[in-house]
């Protein structure tokens, strides 16, 4: 889609710059932390009999990486005042894996959650029942249902233009649609906004509502666990509120408006920042993932220290704290009712 010609593309606006810091903060902090936890998942899941959880956790780990992956793209937008300085079969390949990703990521958050709420609430039946089949058929359902909804969005824009990018310098990425295009995309945005937010939404809050509900009134659940489960829920509400909630709240007011909100640009952005928040999903969901961050921790301790016996300072010896930490987490244990 062609943008106008007016607006300066050399110098850099204030509100760009804040954009651009933000997609640089959650690139750098999001990929070293899904890189751990993709370690930690695919060695789990290589092991005799994973449980669906990890499969599900190693499925949304790599959505997250394909995000991260696509994110210089969107650096790269933000750095050219989100005109699109690339060729345009970029944009719409960048769009697709970008937006699919992040639907992809709501309902493997849904299977998550139901997972462990079976779990807690029926233990006995679960851990009869359970199958890895089970992990990669809703793995396959999420990513199928999240590519093939966002793939008739791509297919809308792009190969029923209405309006060709004659110049390559002024092409707004995924934007500026025509009457015709606006009347697909926007009925389409609404239900991708119902089908792939809302419902696993809604399944979510309740999943863990009930588990949170069952593990803080059951007497034999330990403190820490019960700390564990409550950080497991906030984090995954904190998702699907601040991370999805904007930029789905965007496609409602597009319908109603009949054209894209104005702060979509930050919606989509904080759409993003799930790439950062699963992590800490991660280490409350399994103790292979606390394991790996406090092998990943201890090995920059180390490094640090070593630094500074190079400076000629003497490096601190571990506390105590951390000595129980990497005992407590040394020991295969099971998060909730999954072995993890």
């Amino acid at each position: 889609m062609v943008g106008p010609e007016s607006k300066g593309m050399n110098s850099l606006d204030l509100h760009s710059s804040l954009i651009l810091a933000a997609y640089l903060f959650i690139f750098l902090t999001g990929l070293p932390a899904n890189l751990l936890a993709l370690r930690a998942f695919v060695g789990r899941v290589r092991q005799p009999h994973p449980a669906p959880v990890h499969i599900l956790l190693l499925s949304l780990t790599l959505a997250d990486l394909l995000l991260l992956l696509l994110l210089p793209f969107k650096i790269v937008e933000a750095a050219n005042n989100f005109y699109w300085p690339l060729p345009e079969i970029l944009c719409a390949l960048t769009a697709f894996g970008f937006y699919s990703s992040i639907y992809c990521s709501t309902w493997l958050l849904a299977g998550i959650s139901i997972e462990r709420y079976l779990g807690v609430a029926f233990p006995v039946q679960y851990k009869l029942s359970r199958r890895p089949l089970y992990g990669v058929i809703a793995a396959l359902i999420a990513w199928v249902m999240s590519f093939g909804h966002c793939t008739i969005v791509i297919i809308v824009q792009y190969l029923n233009s209405t309006t060709p990018a004659t110049n390559e310098s002024t092409l707004v990425c995924y934007d500026n649609f025509s009457e015709g295009q606006r009347s697909v995309v926007l009925p389409v945005r609404l239900e991708l906004c119902l089908v792939l937010f809302f419902i696993p939404m809604a399944v979510t809050i309740f999943c863990y509502w009930r588990f949170v509900w069952i593990m803080l009134t059951q007497p034999h659940v330990g403190a820490q666990r019960r700390r564990r489960a409550v950080g497991l829920a906030v984090v995954t509400l904190l998702n699907f509120l601040v991370c999805f909630g904007p930029y789905n709240v965007s496609h409602l007011v597009g319908y109603h408006t009949g054209k894209s909100p104005k702060w979509r640009m930050e919606a989509v952005l904080f759409s993003s920042l799930n790439a950062t928040l699963d992590p800490l999903l991660f280490y409350f969901s399994s103790s292979v993932v606390r394991r790996t961050f406090g092998h990943g921790l201890q090995a920059l301790r180390d490094q640090g220290s070593a630094l500074f016996r190079c400076c000629g300072r003497e490096a601190a010896p571990g506390t105590s704290a951390d000595r129980s930490v990497n005992q407590t987490e040394g020991a295969a244990s099971s998060d909730f009712t999954t072995d993890s």
